[in-house]
């Protein structure tokens, strides 16, 4: 292989990808992505409010009171399929192209959605969730490579909250449809006055056939992105990068003139045939892993001890089921506002800044949720505020993640890092989150928000990644 020669080739792509400073893919495949996150995220919160009637509908003897019995095993499931897929499947992305990966992790986690929705034990209810977290995990890995490789440098930030925009979508629908068809009427703000639950029992059946509708969907939209040039250039397929380039270029060009090619000096290093190897025998990236590892470990924790079990919790501290689906519900309104805020201003600061912000923010609204008592207005406040302050940070360091990592095993290296830091959800659902009702309602809010503080912490010590270009960050 002539290494020369490959460097040059590489050099001159790279220099012509770093001069466009715009968005320089067609803008329906923010869409096209964005349509599949949305999913993702819609297949992550589906289960927050509905879980409840899905153990009535598939568990003998089934009360309300014990749905915190109940949701460790499956979200516990739904993460290690996720650790799995993303561990598995990514590295097979750094091999095979981000865009045939996309195809197949929307089919994994459509998949798991359809058999989920037919599923009549609460044991086959649990493996499906296991099998939609292995499409889940991956996707998400590959997307947010996907996304650091196309945008432009001083943005990569900004469209990767783009496209969280759409998660925070995702996850909004799901707890509302769930609201509607799996919670009992009742009068306003204690739960819907049109709510189905009551005369709908397999409410929660129809909320995962429409994720498998819209699994379909982005898997059909998904054939017309085109592939990660950055990809291409670690892969030797310098002619493919090239037209790829090339079309970038004509897309930009006609929004605003493109300057002069910028100076690339790292030199271009061939792929391995194992990518986690060219990983971790390379010291700078053991320590990058090691501390991103941390950072998500103890991150989701909060997120997902919040995020995934919301509405339980808040039934263990004593609310009625329509109010703990009411709190919920509005709360995820502040997941779209924080992608919204990200959108905004993630480019104003460096990344590893946003992490103490957001942690401070969540702990505020844990705060407002643990003095509310059965002030039901204070207690949606808290938790819109908790909901923006524990998703803000989050697509600015999927950002920061994928540019810790180089392209050959990019996407292998955010799959080591949120992949298996999901391990901290875990722990966050299934031993965290059962605290909150022996200590209280403030005590509890405020323990688990204190894990996002400590990540924070651990993330001052990160690389910093803004206004760099990715070649320089991770040669």
């Amino acid at each position: 292989m002539e290494v020369g020669l490959n460097t040059e080739t590489w050099r001159q792509t790279v220099a012509r990808l770093e001069r466009i400073p715009v968005w320089a893919l067609p803008y329906q495949f923010i869409l096209v992505i964005g349509l599949g996150f949305l999913f993702t995220f819609y297949d992550i919160f589906d289960s927050n409010v509905s879980f409840i009637q899905t153990c009535v509908s598939i568990i003998p003897g089934f009360k309300s009171e014990m749905a915190g019995q109940y949701l460790g095993m499956p979200i516990l499931m739904n993460l290690l399929g996720y650790v799995v897929g993303t561990l598995v499947l990514s590295p097979i992305s750094d091999k095979i192209g981000r865009r045939n990966m996309l195809l197949i992790t929307m089919l994994i986690t459509g998949l798991g959605s359809l058999c989920t929705a037919f599923t009549t034990s609460y044991w086959a209810f649990v493996v499906f969730r296991g099998i939609t977290g292995i499409g889940i995990g991956a996707d998400l890995a590959v997307v947010n490579t996907y996304i650091a490789e196309v945008a432009p440098t001083k943005t990569r930030a900004k469209y990767t909250a783009l496209i969280f925009i759409f998660s925070a979508l995702g996850a909004l629908v799901a707890v509302w449809i769930g609201l509607w068809l799996t919670t009992p009427a009742a009068p306003f703000p204690a739960g819907l006055p049109f709510a189905l639950g009551a005369s709908l029992p397999y409410g929660w059946r129809i909320m995962y056939w429409i994720g498998a509708v819209l699994a379909l969907i982005a898997v059909l939209m998904r054939f017309r992105l085109p592939e990660s040039p950055r990809w291409l250039l670690a892969v030797d397929r310098g002619e493919e990068a090239e037209r790829v380039v090339a079309e970038m270029e004509a897309t930009a060009a006609r929004h605003a003139p493109l300057p002069q090619p910028v100076s690339v000096s790292v030199q271009w290093v061939p792929a391995k045939p194992n990518p986690y190897g060219d990983i971790l025998n390379n010291a700078t990236y053991i320590r990058r892993v090691v501390l991103l590892f941390c950072v998500w470990l103890f991150s989701y924790v909060t997120v997902y001890g919040f995020s995934g079990g919301m509405t339980s919790l808040l039934v263990g501290l004593h609310y009625d089921e329509g109010e703990a689906g009411m709190i919920t519900a509005v709360g995820v309104f502040g997941m779209v506002l924080s992608a919204v805020f990200a959108y905004w201003f993630g480019e104003r600061l460096e990344r590893k800044v946003w992490l103490i912000l957001s942690a401070l923010t969540t702990i505020l609204g844990g705060v407002l949720i643990g003095l509310a008592g059965s002030n039901l207005t204070l207690a949606m406040v808290g938790s819109v505020i908790l909901f923006l302050g524990e998703n803000f940070w989050v697509p600015i360091a999927y950002a920061w993640t994928s540019e810790n990592f180089p392209a050959r095993a990019r996407t292998s290296g955010f799959a080591l890092v949120d992949g298996v830091g999901h391990i901290g959800a875990g722990i966050g659902i299934w031993a965290i989150a059962p605290l909150v009702a022996p200590l209280g309602a403030l005590k509890g809010f405020l323990f688990i928000s204190g894990f996002l503080f400590v990540a924070a912490v651990i993330a001052l010590f990160g690389v910093r990644t803004k206004d760099r270009t990715l070649e320089e960050i991770s040669p």
